[in-house]
């Protein structure tokens, strides 16, 4: 899940060996087909989670499988609890090489493999779930969410760059700074952007209005990781998620939701990042804290679409 060098003491993540596309008229090579792709996943990883969120939001469940890696993860990258039924994998490392033989890099969640031709289509996280609201159209449950509509595109992929920049990726460079400059940039402007957040959210449901959006599905990771992993493990502590009233809220809401508190585990977040990252926790001590009450009430009292 890290993904990443360091250069010059600041974090630079892994770039995204596969690329190829899943498209609604197959003509990528790659057709959107229920039964053919198999989504692998740790729940421990924010990438990963974000298209969990997105593959029961919009009622995809019998569309495309999912397979979970364990959570700790050791020099021969994720591993499934037991050999993946579908792909008869026990390492993820397996089917990234038989994808590509050469490949070097590290072996990273969220992928896509598909299961006609035996082959990795795609580790390119930011684009999963936008191929799931796009390109799978045609598969989502009565009255799922629009969680991309044609109209505020733009205005979501601009929120998004700024929130993946500074919050998604930020909280990384700060962890895996080994440089005290770039390790104060990060901060600052995570929490620049956390503040800003913070405002916006302020008298609104959503990031846009009343309904969910992409944008929504992908700041929540980050949130739900905040005050247990961040703050601490990766000195994120200039504040925590519950010292910002309506960020705080807004985390709970959406947890509500099943398809995000459904997908959402604690145990497995808290054991990958302080068991697996032994750069940043020597001892591979768990703690037991925080204590955080997720189903609190939130008083956000506009409608909501379930998922």
């Amino acid at each position: 899940m890290i993904d990443a060098e360091r250069k010059g003491g600041a974090f630079v993540r892994q770039p995204n060996r596969f690329t190829a596309r899943i498209t609604a008229d197959g003509s990528s090579g790659h057709p959107a087909e229920a039964g053919r792709y198999r989504l692998l996943v740790s729940y421990a990883c924010p990438w990963a989670h974000r298209s969990l969120i997105v593959r029961r939001l919009l009622g995809l469940e019998d569309v495309i499988s999912v397979g979970v890696v364990d959570p700790i993860r050791d020099e021969r990258g994720w591993r499934f609890p037991e050999p993946d039924p579908v792909t008869g994998a026990t390492f993820l490392s397996e089917l990234y090489l038989a994808s590509d033989p050469e490949f070097t890099g590290r072996y990273t969640v969220p992928c896509v493999w598909d299961v006609k031709d035996r082959r990795l289509v795609t580790n390119d996280f930011p684009e999963i779930t936008t191929t799931l609201e796009t390109e799978f159209a045609a598969f989502h449950a009565p009255g799922a969410p629009d969680l991309y509509p044609e109209t505020l595109r733009p205005e979501i992929d601009a929120l998004n760059k700024v929130v993946y920049e500074t919050v998604n990726n930020g909280v990384y460079r700060a962890g895996f700074a080994t440089d005290q400059d770039a390790y104060e940039q990060a901060v600052r402007a995570l929490f620049t952007t956390l503040d800003e957040l913070e405002e916006r959210l302020t008298g609104r449901r959503y990031l846009f209005g009343d309904a969910l959006t992409e944008a929504d599905v992908r700041l929540y990771p980050t949130l739900a990781r905040f005050d247990a992993v961040y703050h601490g493990h990766f000195k994120c502590n200039l504040r925590r998620l519950t010292d910002y009233p309506a960020l705080w809220a807004y985390a709970r809401d959406l947890y509500s939701i099943p398809a995000f508190g459904g997908t959402t585990d604690f145990d497995h977040i808290k054991r990958h990042y302080y068991v697996t990252q032994r750069d940043v926790n020597p001892s591979g001590v768990v703690p037991l804290g925080p204590i955080t009450d997720w189903t609190a009430p939130q008083n956000r009292a506009v409608p909501r679409r379930d998922g």
